[in-house]
């Protein structure tokens, strides 16, 4: 049998989306493990009109699968002993959308556009210590696991370890 790679592509915020991107923000558990409790949906709102979700120091972008919204990637700036800026980056699927291929070659596109578009040397991004799913996908779009970060996260009452994976701009692109 064989499997047709979904094509899937990465395009700014658009006012189609708000309502998906207030879906995360107000519906338990469609996140995920990064549910944090109900938000203002009116952030969005918000937001969009400021920037469009595309700040100098942090974003959002549409992931596209098959012509269909699939979710959004996001990358935050940080700095590392005050010079050393790189990228954060997350992601988040709708639930129709993942487990197939797609989380892994968005992630693996933004660091494509990333390193394209500044000169950050890393980009690095966290995960859940249960989120087998999600490791699986990091390694697959060419970052590796630096260590645990232990006690990282207040989650569901407690605190919880988190995984670290980077992605230099000398590591090859899998795609």
């Amino acid at each position: 049998m064989v499997v047709t790679e979904i094509p899937i592509k990465l395009r700014p915020v658009g006012d189609d989306d708000l309502d998906m991107l207030r879906r995360f923000v107000t519906e338990p558990g469609l996140i995920g493990l990064d549910w944090n409790g109900f938000q203002d949906a009116q952030v969005v709102t918000k937001r969009y009109a400021d920037d469009g979700f595309l700040g100098e120091a942090d974003g959002r972008l549409i992931v596209e699968a098959a012509g269909r919204t699939a979710g959004f990637v996001s990358y935050t700036e940080g700095v590392y002993a005050g010079r050393g800026r790189f990228w954060e980056i997350g992601i988040a699927l709708l639930p129709d959308s993942r487990g197939r291929g797609i989380g892994w070659r968005a992630q693996a596109m933004l660091c494509d556009y990333l390193f394209a578009h500044s000169p950050a040397q890393r980009i690095q991004a966290g995960t859940h210590a249960e989120n087998l799913a999600e490791q699986r996908s990091l390694v697959k779009a060419g970052f590796q696991l630096e260590g645990i970060i232990r006690s990282c996260e207040f989650r569901d009452g407690a605190w919880r370890d988190g995984h670290l994976y980077s992605r230099l701009r000398s590591d090859p692109s899998p795609l």
